[in-house]
C-alpha cells in the first residue's frame, strides 16, 4: 500500500520569499554599526555566492574590492552576531509560515587549519603522532574552530535556516581519560562544562523560533546530558536524543537497561539502508518502548528533579554483511503509546544527519577548511557567512526534491 504526499510547508515556505532578492532578505535584519558595513555584507554575499568554493581575491576580482573584504572581516566592530542576525529573523519567518512542528537538528563540527603558529586562531584537539626513536608517543596539536550549530528544519525534512550558532576554540585540551583521574565529570556543574554549549543552544533556538511547545531538539548521543533534559522541561520545549548513559530509574535500585530488558518487542520496522559498499539493503528493526522514572546523577539529585520519560530501542534483527547492525537507543518527553508513534519518533530522529550534510557542503561547497586568514575572529565572520550561503544551497536542493511526489510503503506489524 503507498502514499502520495507533497511537500506543503516547503511550498508555504516559497511563496513567502515573494519576488524579493533572497540576499535582500537574509541580511535585512542585519544591524551594523555602519552603514557602510552592511553594504559590505551584502556585496560579499553576492560575491562569494555567485562562485562558492573560490577565493577571496577571486571572488572580489580586484585588489580594492578584496582590500575592502580582508578590512570587513577583520573589523572588530563585525562579529558573527551580527552578520547572522538577519539569517536568524528570516529562519523565524519562514518556520512561522510553516504548519506543524519544527525539528532542531543539533551537531557540533571542527574546523582545521594549517598554521605554523596557531594562537591567533586557538587549538580544537590534540592528537597522536607516534612515537620517537625512544618508544615514546608523541603528540600535536590542531589548529582550529570548533562550531556548535542548530539548524531548524520541517517534519518532512525541509530546511529553514540555522536558529542558532556557537563558536570557540580550546585554550588547553584534556581528554576524558585525564579528567578522570581527578574528578568525577559527572560532579561538575554544567555551567564550568564545555557541553553547556548544548543548553545555551536549546533555549536560543526555542526563544527565536517563538514556539516552545511546536520545536523538538534532535540531539546524537553527545547531547544525552540530563541538564538538557531539565532546561526543555523548564522553557516549554521537547527532546529526541540518541542516548549512551545507562541512568539509575525508578526508586533507584536499577537501571534503565534493567528496565528495558524486561519489554517485549512491541513491532517490526523494515527500512531501506546501505551497505558499506553503497549496495541497498534491507533492516527488520524489532521496536520496544517504555515511559520512565529516570534519575539524576546521584552528585546533582539535590539540584534537579526525576523525570518521566520514554525510551525508544530499535535493534536489528541478525547480522547484517557489510555493514554495523543498527542499534538505536532514543530518549525523549513526547508521548510515545504505539508502535506508529515509535516508528515516527526514530523518522524523525533519522532527519538528524541532515545536519551532517549541511556540515559536508560548508566545508565541500564553500571550502571553509581551504581560507589562508590568519585569525579566528576573522575566520568566524567568514564561516558565518558561508553559513548562510550553506544554508541556501541546501534549501534549494530540498525543497526540489520536496516537490516531487514520495511513495511511502507501510510496514508490516508485528
Amino acid at each position: 500500500m503507498g502514499l502520495t504526499l507533497r511537500d506543503r510547508s516547503a511550498k508555504g515556505c516559497l511563496r513567502s520569499l515573494g519576488g524579493e532578492c533572497w540576499i535582500d532578505r537574509e541580511s535585512s535584519g542585519c544591524e551594523f554599526r555602519d552603514a557602510r558595513l552592511g553594504d559590505r555584507f551584502r556585496k560579499l554575499l553576492t560575491q562569494i555566492g555567485s562562485a562558492m568554493g573560490q577565493s577571496i581575491p577571486l571572488v572580489c576580482q580586484d585588489w580594492a574590492n578584496t582590500k575592502a573584504a580582508y578590512r570587513f572581516f577583520s573589523n572588530d566592530r563585525v562579529s558573527e552576531a551580527d552578520i547572522l542576525a538577519g539569517h536568524f529573523q528570516s529562519t523565524r519567518d519562514r518556520a512561522a509560515a510553516t504548519e506543524g512542528l519544527v525539528l532542531v537538528l543539533h551537531d557540533t563540527t571542527e574546523f582545521s587549519y594549517q598554521r605554523e603558529k596557531s594562537e591567533a586562531i586557538g587549538i580544537t584537539k590534540s592528537i597522536n603522532s607516534g612515537r620517537d626513536k625512544a618508544g615514546r608517543l608523541r603528540s600535536h596539536t590542531v589548529c582550529g574552530i570548533l562550531m556548535h550549530s542548530s539548524l531548524a528544519v520541517t517534519i518532512e525534512g525541509v530546511p529553514l535556516g540555522l536558529a542558532a550558532v556557537k563558536f570557540w576554540t580550546r585554550k588547553k585540551f584534556k581528554g576524558t581519560a585525564a579528567l578522570k583521574k581527578k574528578i568525577n565529570p559527572t560532579r561538575i556543574p554544567i555551567e564550568k562544562k564545555e557541553s553547556v554549549r548544548w543548553l545555551e543552544n536549546l533555549k536560543q533556538s526555542t526563544q527565536l523560533l517563538d514556539h516552545p511547545g511546536r520545536c523538538i531538539h534532535i540531539g546524537d548521543r553527545e547531547s544525552d546530558i540530563y541538564e538538557l533534559f531539565c532546561a526543555a522541561q523548564e522553557t516549554g520545549t521537547h527532546f529526541l536524543i540518541r542516548t549512551c548513559v545507562d541512568r539509575l530509574a525508578g526508586d533507584g535500585d536499577h537501571t534503565i537497561a534493567d528496565e528495558m530488558d524486561e519489554v517485549a518487542v512491541k513491532g517490526l520496522h523494515r527500512i531501506e539502508v546501505r551497505d558499506s559498499n553503497g549496495d541497498s539493503d534491507q533492516a527488520v528493526l524489532e521496536i520496544r518502548y517504555r515511559k520512565i522514572r529516570v534519575l539524576p546523577p546521584i552528585g546533582k539529585q539535590k539540584r534537579y528533579p526525576a523525570l518521566t520519560l520514554t525510551v525508544i530501542h530499535a535493534q536489528e534483527r541478525g547480522t547484517p554483511k557489510n555493514r554495523k547492525k543498527i542499534d538505536w537507543k532514543l530518549i525523549t518527553d513526547l508521548p510515545v503509546g504505539s508502535r506508529a508513534d515509535a516508528i515516527e519518533k526514530l523518522e524523525w530522529y533519522a532527519l538528524r544527519w541532515k545536519m551532517e550534510v549541511f556540515h559536508k557542503i560548508l566545508k565541500s561547497g564553500c571550502k571553509a577548511e581551504e581560507s589562508k586568514l590568519r585569525t579566528a575572529q576573522r575566520l568566524t565572520n567568514l564561516i558565518s557567512l558561508f553559513c548562510i550561503l550553506t544554508w541556501r544551497v541546501f534549501w534549494m536542493t530540498m525543497l526540489n526534491c520536496a516537490f516531487q511526489p514520495i511513495v511511502i510503503t507501510h510496514s508490516r506489524p508485528s
